[in-house]
C-alpha cells in the first residue's frame, strides 16, 4: 500500500470510529426512549439494561452506518481540501477518483460486511432483544410502600402502611386486607408496628407485626345475624411470609418470537413471502367458485323450479293472474334482496382476506429488500459525502454536520415513502425500497463530476460572482 492511501486511510479511520459512535448512540437512545415508560420502576439491574442496550446497537447499526460513512467522508475530504492537502496531490498529477480509491474500497468491503451481518447477526439480535422487551413488560413494578396508601402488588394482600421511618425497615400504623382465601375482606390485620425486610436471597419478604390483633369473619363476608360473625385474636408479635416469585424477571422460551419478520434472515423471508403468495393466488382462483352458489337464475321457459322458487313458462296477461303471482314476486324480490346482502357481505369479507394476505406478503419482501438497500446505501452516502467534502473545502463537525443531517433526512424520507407505497401495493416492492438510492445517486455521480473538474459551485464566491453577473446582465 502506497503512502498516499495509508494517509487518507488513517484521516478516514478515526472520523469515522467518532461519526459511528456518536450517530449510534443518538439513535439509540431515540429508540430506547418508546420503551422508558415499560423499563423503569421495575428493579431489572445493570445487566438487564445493558444486555437490551447491547442487543439493540446491533439492531440500530444498519442504520447508523450509511450516516458515519457520509458524515466521516464530508469531514476527512473537507478537511483535506481546507488544508490545502487535496490541491498539493492534484498538483503532483494525481486525480482525484485515484485520491478517493482507498476509502472507496474499505467502504465496498464494509457495504458487502454489512450486508452479511444484516442478514444474519441482526435477526438474531433482534429474537433476543425483544424477548427480553416483552419479560420486561410482563415483570411486575418493584414494591413501592407509600405512607397512608394501599399496595395491592402482593397478589391476595391489601397492604396500608400510615408511617415508615428513617431506617427503611421500620413501621408504624399497619392494616393489612388478607384476600387470599377468598371472599370480601374475610380477614383483617391492625398492628401497632413493625418491620419490614427481606430473606433467602431476597426471594422473600418478611412482615414482622408487634401489638395488634386479626379479625376473622366467620361468615365469609356474608350479612348472617351471628353474635359471633367476627373472631379477633390479639398478639404481641407475628410474622407474615411473602412470596417475591412473581417480582422476579421470567425469561419466555425464544422460539415463540421467531416467526416475527425481524427475525428471520433472507431465505427464511423468501419462503414465508412465496408461501403468503401463493395462498393469496388461491384465495384469488376460488372466489367465483365460493360466489356462484350465493346466485338464483330462472328459466322461464321451462316452468321448473330453482332454488326452490316456482317459475312459469309464460307471462301473466290476466289481472286475476297478476294479483295471483303477486305474493310469488315479493317473495322473489326478498330472495334476491337477501342474496344481494350475503353476497355483498362474503365479498367485502374475501377482499379484505386477499388485501391481508397481499399486504402481509408486502412486509416480508420489504424486510428482503431492506437488507440490499441499507448496505447499499452505504456506497451512496460515500459517493456523496467525499466529493461533497473536497467541493465545501470546510472540516470539522460544523457545516459537515448539516449537510449529512440534510442528505439522511432526504433519504429517510424517501425510503419511509416507498415503503409505505410498496405496503400498500401502490408500486411494486423493488420499486418502493430502491426508489431512495435510485434518486440520491445521480446526486453522488453529479457531485463527483463536479469535483474531479474542481467546481465552485458550492462556494460563496461562487454565488457572489453568479448574483453580479446577473445584475449586470439586467442594466
Amino acid at each position: 500500500m502506497k503512502k498516499l492511501d495509508k494517509l487518507i486511510l488513517k484521516s478516514f479511520a478515526g472520523p469515522f470510529l467518532l461519526t459511528f459512535a456518536i450517530v449510534e448512540f443518538i439513535l439509540l437512545t431515540q429508540y430506547m426512549l418508546k420503551y422508558l415508560d415499560e423499563l423503569v420502576g421495575k428493579d431489572l439491574g445493570y445487566d438487564v439494561f445493558a444486555e437490551l442496550l447491547f442487543y439493540f446497537s446491533i439492531n440500530m447499526a444498519p442504520v447508523a452506518l450509511p450516516l458515519a460513512v457520509l458524515l466521516s467522508a464530508l469531514m476527512t475530504f473537507g478537511t483535506l481540501g481546507e488544508h490545502h492537502e487535496l490541491t498539493a496531490i492534484k498538483t503532483s498529477g494525481v486525480a482525484l477518483p485515484r485520491i478517493l480509491r482507498p476509502v472507496a474500497f474499505f467502504v465496498v468491503a464494509l457495504s458487502i460486511g454489512a450486508f452479511f451481518f444484516n442478514n444474519y447477526v441482526v435477526p438474531k439480535a433482534n429474537l433476543k432483544a425483544y424477548s427480553l422487551l416483552w419479560d420486561i413488560r410482563q415483570k411486575k413494578p418493584a414494591m413501592n410502600f407509600k405512607e397512608g396508601a394501599f399496595y395491592n402488588g402482593l397478589p391476595g394482600y391489601s397492604i396500608k402502611i400510615n408511617e415508615k421511618l428513617n431506617d427503611g425497615r421500620s413501621l408504624r400504623d399497619i392494616m393489612i386486607y388478607d384476600h387470599s382465601k377468598g371472599g370480601n375482606n374475610t380477614t383483617v390485620i391492625l398492628a401497632d408496628s413493625g418491620q419490614m425486610y427481606t430473606e433467602y436471597n431476597d426471594n422473600y419478604l418478611i412482615l414482622e407485626l408487634f401489638r395488634g390483633n386479626t379479625y376473622v369473619d366467620q361468615n365469609n363476608g356474608g350479612f348472617q345475624n351471628s353474635s359471633e360473625q367476627f373472631v379477633r385474636e390479639k398478639f404481641d408479635a407475628t410474622k407474615i411470609i411473602f412470596s417475591l416469585a412473581s417480582f422476579e424477571l421470567g425469561r419466555t422460551r425464544e422460539e415463540l418470537f421467531s416467526d416475527n419478520k425481524m427475525m428471520k434472515d433472507i431465505g427464511q423471508l423468501t419462503a414465508v413471502t412465496d408461501s403468503l403468495r401463493r395462498s393469496g393466488a388461491r384465495e384469488q382462483r376460488l372466489y367465483a367458485p365460493n360466489v356462484d352458489p350465493f346466485y338464483m337464475y330462472f328459466k322461464a321457459d321451462t316452468g321448473q323450479v330453482k332454488n326452490g322458487l316456482p317459475l312459469t313458462k309464460t307471462l301473466p296477461d290476466t289481472l286475476h293472474e297478476k294479483k295471483a303471482l303477486a305474493p310469488i314476486s315479493a317473495d322473489v324480490l326478498l330472495a334476491a334482496a337477501n342474496k344481494a346482502r350475503n353476497v355483498k357481505s362474503f365479498t367485502g369479507s374475501y377482499r379484505e382476506r386477499v388485501t391481508t394476505l397481499s399486504r402481509d406478503a408486502n412486509n416480508y419482501e420489504i424486510e428482503i429488500w431492506r437488507k440490499y438497500t441499507q448496505s447499499f446505501a452505504i456506497m451512496i452516502m460515500f459517493l456523496i459525502g467525499a466529493p461533497l467534502g473536497a467541493i465545501i473545502k470546510k472540516g470539522g463537525l460544523g457545516v459537515p454536520v448539516i449537510i449529512s443531517i440534510m442528505f439522511f433526512i432526504v433519504m429517510y424520507v424517501l425510503g419511509i415513502l416507498g415503503e409505505k407505497w410498496a405496503r400498500e401495493g401502490l408500486i411494486s416492492v423493488e420499486m418502493g425500497m430502491w426508489g431512495a438510492n435510485a434518486i440520491l445517486l445521480p446526486i453522488g455521480m453529479f457531485f463527483l463530476y463536479q469535483a474531479q473538474n474542481d467546481s465552485s459551485l458550492l462556494e460563496v464566491d461562487f454565488w457572489r460572482k453568479l448574483m453580479t453577473r446577473l445584475k449586470r446582465s439586467k442594466i
